[in-house]
């Protein structure tokens, strides 16, 4: 595979927004509005794809509409950055639809994450193009300080092409998942100490591939799922998920040998874990689920729905040192 890069982001530039599965800039408006003001006070432009404010029941449009959406904004020079507003449940359904050469012809930074790792995926795998498992605009740039700054900060140093490989991944101190209503909150959510752990030794280098691991589900076996080979880093997280939900998840990739290939695994925190008053965390889970095989975990790391979270690209080289505690960016992300 040809591993494509896209130009970093220059001050005054344009990301444009697209709604590739659920209507939140339509059910959740006034947090959409602080997002948008957010992303214009940072000095870039906003072009809003056609589905913005739309809502088609459980999606913004049809399969085909919020295809056309996307590639729309992939034909547009001036756009730049494409970011979702948010995740859901059907991104898979338009990924026959998306004009993958387009990317080819015209690079463009492609951000998102929970369902939309559907579409990051498939255009890694389809163009060898590296995306960005990072914020989503109504989700994550609608929250309030200082979290929504914190999320800022570790998307703005992996798009903005000051950093270079290596580049070190340094874990916010802290945290939060408290659930407010997002179109009524007015304040901050409440800051947690943060709870990611190391457990291995030395360093593990190797390709990052991964994202949303209910979302997998529906590209696995797929010409839109890339393989996952010998010496990969696995990233996976999920919300709001049962620990019988997530037994069964970490079970299908045992079953499907994936455990038997990676070198490490990047966890991500899970918001609001339901443990069925088992005791049980989501990382006892895993290693159930493991039986017995040695796999280095980095547990609870900031790279999913909880705030803030850490931009990461996948199909890059990344290493992971677990004496000193950090993940870096070892290969190019951007052009």
């Amino acid at each position: 595979m040809t591993i494509r890069c896209a130009p970093p982001l220059q001050p005054g530039d344009t990301i444009a927004l697209f709604s590739p599965s659920s209507p939140a800039t339509a059910f959740a408006p006034n947090r959409y509005t602080r997002a948008k003001h957010f992303i214009h006070a940072q000095g870039y432009q906003i072009k809003e794809g056609k589905l913005t404010g739309k809502s088609a029941g459980w999606r913004s449009g049809t399969i085909k509409q919020r295809a056309d959406e996307f590639n729309q904004l992939l034909h547009d020079p001036n756009v730049r950055c494409i970011m979702s507003t948010i995740g859901g449940n059907n991104t898979n359904a338009i990924l026959p639809y998306i004009d993958y050469q387009q990317l080819v012809a015209d690079p463009k930074i492609i951000v998102g994450y929970s369902d939309v790792t559907a579409l990051l995926l498939a255009i890694y795998q389809k163009t060898g193009l590296i995306t960005f498992y990072g914020p989503a605009m109504v989700a994550s740039f609608g929250e309030l300080p200082p979290l929504v700054d914190w999320t800022y900060d570790y998307f703005s140093s992996l798009v903005n092409g000051k950093a270079t490989p290596p580049f070190p991944l340094e874990t916010p101190q802290q945290w939060a998942e408290e659930r407010l209503d997002w179109e009524t909150q007015s304040r901050a959510k409440t800051l947690l100490p943060n709870t990611c752990r190391f457990y291995g030794a030395g360093k593990v280098t190797g390709r990052l591939i991964g994202g949303n691991l209910n979302t997998l589900y529906g590209i696995w076996g797929s010409e839109y799922m890339p393989e996952i080979v010998a010496g990969d880093i696995l990233l996976i997280e999920d919300s709001l998920k049962d620990v019988a939900e997530l037994e069964r998840e970490y079970a299908h990739l045992a079953l499907c040998g994936v455990f038997d290939k990676v070198s490490a695994i990047i966890l991500g925190k899970h918001e609001l874990f339901d443990d069925l008053a088992s005791g049980q965390t989501q990382l006892e889970t895993l290693r159930e689920v493991l039986d017995g095989r040695n796999i280095p975990i980095v547990a609870d790391y900031d790279c999913g729905h909880t705030h803030p979270m850490i931009t990461l690209p996948l199909g890059v080289t990344a290493e992971i040192d677990f004496t000193a505690e950090r993940v870096s960016l070892i290969s190019p992300w951007l052009a």
